[in-house]
């Protein structure tokens, strides 16, 4: 067995509609970062995003279905349990999720909406949730035929929730009304036609962030004033190598290091760790390195920011490597099986 990091742990997301076991808690080594599986739950269909409450103590996932739920689990020692059954987000194949102002809020991409849910004071979800529905569509018709809402999350300074739309090629500024959940558009930032956003994170500063576009493989590097709620785009970095064929390469995830000076980003297809150095309004990419398996579906950083986790989808497992202070550069360190894994948190 694997020492823990310290009681430290994983939790692997799954589409259980493709073999996936659900939700799996896995032990974390404190030195190496490997991962050590412990047990699964499937008592929810295709969890295949997770947030850990702030505490620590509940673990929120969506279920990525037709019907579109969300369910709270409580972290105990024998492993994630269900107190309450999962909540409706009307709305359809949610993808996403985050915690803001006591609400659990979800991107459902087919529907292309926002929902917010209500967190009652024990860490399980009421309803019935408020919806912000998106309009618009975008050229590439076989993939922006309308609104598809991929992710949302707040920006540093918790006043704005940002709201990822790979349908309208934009991002949303709203705000969120905490006595009843109901989002308000701000201000909608248009990103080149086509792009396809799909994810957003910031640098630690808080004044730049980082568009994944997903139809084509680049980042879109933009200003943030978290005064005005105001995103403005500054410049565009491709993340695969010069001469590389870019058909059938679709990214799928971008985390920066703590200490701002590098970010990676997952390219599903050409199955790539995109390496950029970060400085000032540019992101410059170092080089690829193979992701450890086939359709990287996600990244993961571990808390103190020296491991990198790779969530495998087609190949069915969770990648780590060790990263390289200096040079950014990841260096595998091994894999656990992981079948259809969508998603891995630590808490």
């Amino acid at each position: 067995m694997v020492a823990s990091d310290h009681g430290r742990r994983a939790y692997i997301g799954s589409f259980t509609a493709a073999g996936g076991l659900g939700i799996t808690t896995a032990a974390v080594h404190p030195g190496t970062g490997a991962l050590t599986p412990l047990h699964s739950t499937d008592v929810l269909p295709n969890p295949s995003y997770l947030a850990v409450s702030p505490d620590g103590r509940f673990l929120y996932a969506v279920s990525e279905t037709p019907a579109g739920t969300a369910a709270a689990f409580a972290l105990t020692p024998q492993g994630p349990e269900l107190p309450a059954p999962a909540v409706p987000v009307d709305g359809a194949d949610p993808t996403h999720l985050t915690l803001a102002d006591g609400h659990l809020v979800t991107a459902n991409y087919s529907s292309g909406s926002v929902s917010t849910l209500p967190v009652r004071a024990d860490g399980t979800l009421t309803g019935p949730a408020t919806v912000l529905a998106h309009q618009g569509s975008g050229p590439q018709t076989d993939r922006q035929e309308g609104p598809h809402a991929h992710a949302v999350l707040p920006d540093p300074s918790g006043r704005w929730l940002l709201s990822v739309d790979l349908g309208t090629d934009s991002v949303r500024s709203c705000a969120l009304a905490p006595a009843d959940g109901t989002l308000s558009v701000h201000a909608e930032t248009r990103l080149r036609p086509g792009s396809g956003p799909r994810h957003l994170t910031f640098h630690p500063r808080g004044d730049r962030a980082y568009v994944l576009n997903e139809l084509d493989p680049t980042v879109t590097v933009c200003r943030w004033d978290a005064g005005t709620g105001a995103l403005t785009p500054l410049g565009e970095t491709r993340l695969l190598p010069d001469g590389a064929d870019e058909a059938g390469t679709f990214p799928s995830e971008l985390v920066v290091s703590p200490d701002g000076r590098f970010a990676w980003a997952a390219n599903r297809g050409h199955d790539s760790l995109a390496v950029l150095s970060l400085d000032g309004d540019t992101a410059t990419l170092v080089t690829t390195v193979p992701c450890g398996g086939h359709w990287p579906r996600d990244l993961a950083l571990h808390p103190d920011g020296r491991h990198l986790y790779v969530a495998n989808e087609r190949s069915g497992d969770v990648t780590w490597f060790t990263l390289d202070p200096a040079t950014g550069l990841p260096e595998r360190g091994g894999s656990v099986e992981a079948p259809a894994a969508s998603c891995v948190v630590f808490a």
